[in-house]
């Protein structure tokens, strides 16, 4: 694989560092709380939603509400059609870093 070939294999979506945040943090989680999310990559609600909201445009995450003890809880899981393309970026990304490591 070419670097050009390599660069463009790289998803658009999951470049952004939150977006990539929480792909990964799906791949060991069934699913994950908007709240657990919020703590743990220390984004707004507004930051974090909109990043969320791509993932979901995409076809990346699947939403689901329901109500805990009155309260809304918004779960987020990787579909896959996001699992499929966080490996097809993690690989992009693998083959610039050892192409990098070759300079």
């Amino acid at each position: 694989m070419t670097p050009d070939e390599s660069l463009e294999s790289l998803d658009r979506v999951l470049e952004h560092r939150v977006r990539l945040g929480i792909a990964v943090l799906l791949t060991r989680y069934d699913a994950i709380s908007f709240g657990r999310f919020k703590e743990l990559l220390r984004e707004t609600d507004g930051s974090l939603g909109a990043q969320l909201r791509k993932l979901e445009n995409e076809g990346y995450v699947h939403v689901r509400k329901e109500f805990r003890d009155r309260r809304p809880t918004t779960w987020y899981a990787l579909t896959s059609k996001g699992r499929k393309a966080l490996g097809v970026h993690l690989a992009a990304l693998r083959q610039v870093i050892r192409m990098a490591d070759k300079t």
